[in-house]
């Protein structure tokens, strides 16, 4: 759902030390899981003394709530972006087209968003609420693409489109296959086609 390849070093060099705090969790999340993570390692990849992290955040959850922000904050980029497009259509096959393009990045870490999702999941802090809020967010654009293409059952579609991403995301993941991804998203784009 996010690209979080670009959220490492490059953002580092911009935005605040906030701002960049929050990416770089999100990032590193993304490749170690939030368990495995240190404030250092954040630190490291925000670029920002391990002592002005405590200054921003005081705690790890602290940065996991960030790290949700960074993630909305994304989609809505993102979303923003495909709004330009002019039919729905063609908005939800590039966001698939964005999908498969971070393909290498799944096959070797999954879902950016979808790992993080499932691991705050098996916490019980409260803090999987907010990685439910991001998600519905997703489901919400998606439904309404399906919705401006005249669909009655727009929401069980947005709901199956965001299934079928998640699930070629895992199988990416798991069988290490960037070609999973390219596969699964020409079909998903083919299945947009047939129902306009």
């Amino acid at each position: 759902m996010t690209d979080s390849e670009r959220t490492a070093k490059p953002a580092a060099s911009r935005g605040g030390k906030r701002e960049r705090l929050a990416a770089a969790a999100a990032q590193v999340f993304h490749h170690q899981g939030v368990e495995k993570t240190t404030l250092g390692d954040i630190a490291r990849a925000a670029d920002v003394p391990l002592g002005n992290v405590y200054y921003y955040f005081k705690t790890k959850d602290q940065l996991v709530e960030a790290a949700l922000g960074a993630h909305r904050d994304q989609l809505h980029a993102i979303t923003e972006r495909l709004d330009r497009i002019p039919a729905p259509a063609d908005r939800l096959k590039a966001l698939i087209g964005g999908w498969v393009d971070q393909r290498e990045t799944a096959a070797r870490y999954g879902c950016p968003f979808g790992t993080l999702a499932t691991e705050l999941d098996k916490r019980d802090d409260g803090l999987e609420r907010g990685a439910a809020g991001v998600m519905r967010a997703l489901i919400d654009w998606v439904a309404d693409q399906f919705a401006q293409m005249g669909r009655d059952d727009a929401r069980d579609l947005a709901i199956e489109l965001v299934a079928a991403y998640q699930g070629m995301s895992v199988l990416t993941n798991t069988l290490r296959d960037p070609e999973v991804m390219s596969t699964q998203g020409r079909r998903l784009a083919g299945w947009i086609d047939g129902l306009t």
